[in-house]
């Protein structure tokens, strides 16, 4: 049997992208840091976003029914602490010290992110602890970023393309 503390340990060991997902409507605005975000399909457009169902915010986002994944760039590590209640900041101060605009949804789309996708929240399903939001895409926002933001070991780590590196696509240094 796997114990909780174990499973916590090793999924450590999965590096992540790291996201801050927002939300905007009729149950105010919200905001947090999340590394459980994936793809689920292309046809049609579908994310999937969990969320401990314990957060002060998970109703805000339920009952709104749209978020924004915005995917943090090498440089939005300050993000990401501050939305995961790091820095205990409210939800307002943490929207007051980000620049951001928005999409389709309302949704906040974080200024600076790798990419920013809109989304409607199509369905949800409990699994244990947690919301497991599925999402369809009615919306994407691509940013300049050359370099994102990965949470691996506890840590956060930069990567970059090879072509934004320096790098041709053979992986020859460009001149």
């Amino acid at each position: 049997m796997v114990v909780a503390k174990e499973f916590r340990e090793a999924m450590a060991r999965l590096g992540a992208a790291v996201n801050v997902i927002t939300t905007d409507g009729p149950a105010g605005r919200g905001g947090f840091t999340a590394s459980a975000v994936c793809s689920v399909t292309d046809s049609p457009p579908t994310l999937l976003v969990c969320m401990n169902q314990g957060s002060f915010q998970y109703e805000r986002f339920a009952s709104n029914g749209v978020l924004c994944v915005n995917v943090l760039g090498a440089e939005q590590e300050h993000l990401s602490r501050l939305f995961s209640g790091q820095l205990e900041a409210g939800i307002d101060e943490r929207f007051a010290q980000t620049p951001y605009g928005s999409l389709a949804t309302g949704s906040p789309a974080v200024a600076g992110s790798t990419v920013s996708f809109d989304c409607e929240i199509d369905r949800v399903e409990t699994v244990g602890t947690h919301g497991v939001f599925l999402c369809r895409v009615v919306g994407i926002s691509k940013g300049a970023q050359a370099a994102g933001l990965l949470y691996f070991n506890r840590e956060y780590h930069r990567v970059c393309s090879a072509q934004a590196q320096g790098h041709d696509t053979n992986g020859s240094r460009a001149s």
